[in-house]
């Protein structure tokens, strides 16, 4: 065991470890806080719309645009992200002027991860009781109230959940990133792991990826309790 920790693989994987970890971590936690918050911009919105809009539930939507809108989701949800990462170099470029590096890599990390979004807020929504909805309705709330202070608001705990989940999605993708010279740990991973054979360190990273995830996880379980009525109310 002690040649173990006097071996050259060893030294290494600590002289890594010192050198280019921290700064891995924190491109890892920027890339996947920044993706999701795009994410959640873009998704949000079309979820609200699909659940709000559907048979003139709340406001009258065509249903062409919400056919269009389900197909879209679908079809960028069916393709595997490492796919769409080539398939949106163009628009990477356009947008970052690269379509290599930790910054051009939130791009297709926004694109991937906001049809799933979508879908979660729509799954979020579609829990809250119809008659809220009808008891809003009936007191005369116009469609920006029904939306803003009852969908929304009554669906905080599970949206929470649900951000939660997106956001560990994320850091997973982020991981794949690492192919098209995104930073993070996932470059580590990779270059280290898959290049070079120095599964050492490939696991740290790994290592590191299971602690963001265990933390992320952790934080947005303890805020959907707090949003949560239901538990406040039991108390």
């Amino acid at each position: 065991m002690s040649n173990f920790f006097q071996s050259e693989t060893f030294i290494n994987a600590v002289e890594v470890l010192k050198e280019q970890f921290p700064l891995a971590i924190w491109e890892t936690v920027y890339v996947t806080v920044l993706s999701t918050f795009f994410a959640i911009v873009l998704g949000l919105p079309l979820g609200i719309l699909i659940v709000a809009g559907e048979n003139g539930r709340i406001i009258r939507v065509p249903k062409v645009i919400l056919k269009i809108i389900d197909l879209i989701i679908n079809l960028l949800r069916s393709i595997p992200f490492l796919i769409l990462m080539i398939m949106v170099f163009p628009l990477t470029r356009l947008i970052v002027g690269t379509a290599v590096g930790t910054v051009a890599s939130i791009v297709p990390l926004v694109i991937a991860a906001f049809p799933f979004v979508a879908r979660l807020v729509e799954s979020s929504l579609r829990e809250i009781n119809p008659s809220i909805i009808e008891t809003a309705q009936s007191m005369g709330a116009s469609p920006f109230q029904i939306i803003t202070k009852v969908l929304l608001p009554e669906s905080v705990p599970s949206l929470i959940s649900n951000a939660t989940i997106a956001i560990t999605t994320i850091l997973g993708y982020t991981a794949m990133s690492g192919v098209i010279g995104g930073g993070g740990l996932g470059k580590i991973a990779i270059n280290y792991g898959y290049y070079r054979y120095q599964y050492l360190i490939m696991t740290l990273a790994a290592v590191f990826l299971i602690i963001l995830v265990q933390i992320f996880q952790s934080v947005g379980t303890r805020l959907a309790a707090k949003c949560d009525k239901r538990l406040k109310n039991g108390k």
